[in-house]
């Protein structure tokens, strides 16, 4: 058998590449990332906001309206296209990665692998596209920032978050540079090692973490089948929550859901592996509804789907959510794929590389969509009322900065990145000076939002959803 000779063509070793990435900063200085200057003629957050929600659902504006309004972290939240159109007013480097595209504090949390191993990392990404990699870090440590002040901090408290989280990302990312690919693929932050690290945190932090692993094993399909479903005259159904949660029979195009899903679901099942396809195949459809989620993703269309197996006491539950164009694509090239699906699908195996058993991606004549199970194993992570608290944060904030180094390791170059990163404080530096820059032009957005709420240019749901 006779092998192309690019399969053997030497690329340069770590060394070779540490030292491009420390080059690197000779025409973009990590000092330049500190930078955060408004345009005199930048585009109003308002209407950034409507121009996204042309393609969503209207009845729901209202209510993403509303999450945002709830602090000024919630509007962040909800802001991934206003930052991203800042983002690509400033100083960036080229250093190229898969990125998630709306890291936040809040977009981090537990999951299974197909191994029904947990780890811990992040969630969404709906918004995922390559790019350069600041521009997550950035966003992540603006979002840090805001959430200390959301936790009534001050700016000195908020600076140690940004500074333990930047160092965390460094730190780990020089040991990826290190590590043999293979090795690398396999590295998660699974629950040995977060519980490994439990003994340099506070008793607080480990008992916090212990009860997060504990929250996130018990969320399985068979733990919220009773949460989520009753039984009726014409078998097992989704509990109504309207409007959050409800039956309907039409799209917004006016067409059947039943006709939509059939016309999804041959799709999807292509997108599959052909062992997973058979294990699918082995679950049929009894109920389906549409759910609101998250605070970005509001007015999207997303649906429960509740399944069974052949076999008796198999439920299975599935989150149908529609994908559409990444707020980064106006700034990085997002021709690649056919759909946004297939966008989203991708960028999450890259990231994570401990994919859900059923992720994948179909299509609709209107509307490009991906599954992932709704439930299982899966925990979030909030900040305040019940989640991370003050005392919590700072640990917190290491694991932040070793899940986003393990993201951009996986999809970019670990060896490049660490080279341009360092072992100084320079980019922590940077970044806190950003990231504080940030936290005043969020609450600035804020207080313009909830003026146009209050004139009624933006509507505002009345009930707390």
């Amino acid at each position: 058998m006779k092998l192309s000779k690019s399969i053997f063509l030497k690329t340069a070793g770590v060394r070779e590449r540490l030292a491009h990435g420390k080059a690197i900063r000779l025409t973009s200085p990590r000092s330049s990332l500190a930078e955060f200057k408004i345009q005199q003629k930048r585009r109003s957050p308002i209407d950034i906001l409507r121009l996204q929600e042309k393609s969503r659902i209207q009845e729901y504006l209202p209510i993403r309206h509303a999450r945002m309004a709830v602090n000024p972290f919630a509007f962040f939240r909800g802001g991934a296209a206003f930052m991203a159109d800042d983002l690509s007013k400033v100083a960036t480097t080229p250093i190229n990665v898969q990125l998630c595209g709306d890291m936040h504090v809040s977009n981090f949390g537990f999951f299974s692998t197909t191994e029904r191993q947990l780890v811990f990392g992040i969630n969404d990404f709906d918004e995922t596209l390559p790019g350069n990699f600041d521009w997550d870090l950035k966003r992540l440590t603006a979002s840090a920032m805001i959430a200390a002040e959301h936790l009534g901090q001050d700016r000195v408290y908020g600076e140690s978050i940004v500074r333990l989280m930047v160092s965390a990302y460094r730190e780990h990312m020089l040991t990826y540079a290190h590590m043999p690919y293979i090795e690398l693929a396999r590295a998660h932050i699974d629950e040995k090692a977060l519980l490994s690290k439990t003994n340099n945190v506070t008793a607080l932090s480990k008992l916090f973490i212990e009860k997060q692993i504990i929250k996130a094993r018990k969320n399985t399909n068979h733990g919220v089948i009773a949460k989520l479903t009753e039984e009726t005259p014409t078998g097992r159904k989704i509990i109504d929550q309207p409007p959050l949660l409800e039956h309907i029979d039409l799209t917004r195009w006016g067409r059947k859901v039943t006709e939509v899903l059939d016309e999804f679901f041959t799709t999807y099942v292509n997108s599959l592996l052909p062992d997973r396809r058979h294990l699918f195949m082995r679950y049929r459809a009894i109920d389906y509804a549409r759910k609101v989620v998250g605070v970005g993703s509001v007015g999207t269309a997303c649906w429960v789907l509740y399944m069974e197996g052949l076999n008796e006491n198999d439920p299975l539950f599935l989150q149908t959510k529609e994908a559409q164009r990444s707020v980064l694509a106006p700034y990085f090239p997002d021709t690649q794929f056919r759909s946004h699906g297939e966008r989203v699908v991708h960028g999450q195996r890259l990231i994570q590389g401990a994919p859900d058993l059923f992720l994948g991606y179909g299509k609709t004549r209107e509307l490009d969509f991906y599954i992932r199970q709704l439930r299982d194993m899966k925990g979030g992570i909030s900040i305040g009322e019940g989640g991370i608290g003050v005392n919590e944060f700072p640990d917190y904030a290491k694991l932040f900065g070793w899940a986003l180094a393990n993201a951009h390791a996986r999809s970019g170059d670990p060896a490049l990145l660490a080279g341009y990163c360092g072992r100084g404080e320079q980019l922590d530096d940077a970044l806190v000076q950003f990231s504080t820059a940030y936290c005043e032009q969020n609450r600035i957005d804020y207080e313009t939002f909830m003026r146009a709420i209050k004139s009624g240019k933006i509507s505002c749901a009345t009930e707390n959803f």
